[in-house]
């Protein structure tokens, strides 16, 4: 018999339910939330949720809005576009490092990952998405540099909210699936000009299209919330 996951710890779990419906457009830039609000919905007390919420503040996801209340932040893509600035620094850095090293960087994870025939790859979004999150933290874990590892992981949390997006389309899927496979090749290979040259368009790439499809989807959720008030009203008694 399988045994079962470890249990989150309890504002672990908040954390992880608030971030899940802000991922979720359930709850939108702008709407409010109380502390006592999200304690009374989950049943516990109020300190694991004042946890979560330091913890949703502290990673850009949630501001204060009162004295006891919170609202979700306005989507500053300038904000992101400076986080994936950050993220390409740590990785191109990466790249040079696996490239330069004179025995082969631990890689057999992401080759058996990325390096599949067509009919291997996975097409579950949510797979696909912590996929592509692992191979560029694998990237970054090869180098054997824990500063390097603990920036990068602090800045792949941040934009966790808006990289997912990616992968709504399956043409995303399958870019994702040859550019990884490609970049991949070129490491193996000491091929350091060639990776660094995708690896740069492949984020560039992905940066738009998250930017493109999360002011697609943000449109869409308000659209639908206006169309059907008594939707909005379920949504802001579950967020209170």
């Amino acid at each position: 018999m399988k045994k079962k996951p470890p249990a989150l710890p309890l504002a672990e779990s908040v954390y992880e339910q608030i971030k899940s419906d802000i991922f979720d457009f359930r709850l939108l830039p702008g709407d409010r939330f109380t502390e006592s609000g999200i304690a009374e919905r989950m049943h516990i007390s109020r300190t694991p949720v004042r946890e979560a919420l330091h913890k949703l503040e502290k990673v850009g996801y949630i501001q204060v809005a009162s004295r006891s209340g919170w609202n979700v932040r306005a989507f500053d893509f300038d904000f992101f576009e400076n986080l994936y600035d950050v993220r390409l620094i740590l990785e191109l850095a990466a790249v040079r490092k696996l490239c330069d090293i004179e025995v082969d960087p631990n890689l057999q994870e992401l080759k058996d990952a990325w390096l599949v025939p067509a009919t291997r790859r996975q097409r579950d979004m949510r797979v696909v998405a912590g996929l592509d999150e692992r191979f560029h933290e694998a990237l970054v874990d090869a180098t054997g540099n824990p500063e390097m590892t603990r920036l990068h992981r602090d800045v792949t949390e941040r934009i966790r909210i808006i990289r997912r997006l990616d992968f709504t389309q399956q043409r995303r899927i399958d870019s994702t699936y040859d550019e990884h496979g490609q970049i991949l090749r070129h490491i193996l290979a000491r091929r350091r000009h060639q990776a660094e040259i995708l690896l740069r368009a492949h984020i560039n790439s992905s940066k738009a299209e998250v930017r493109k499809i999360t002011l697609h989807m943000l449109h869409q959720a308000r659209t639908t919330l206006t169309a059907k008030p008594s939707a909005a009203a379920r949504r802001r008694k579950h967020a209170a």
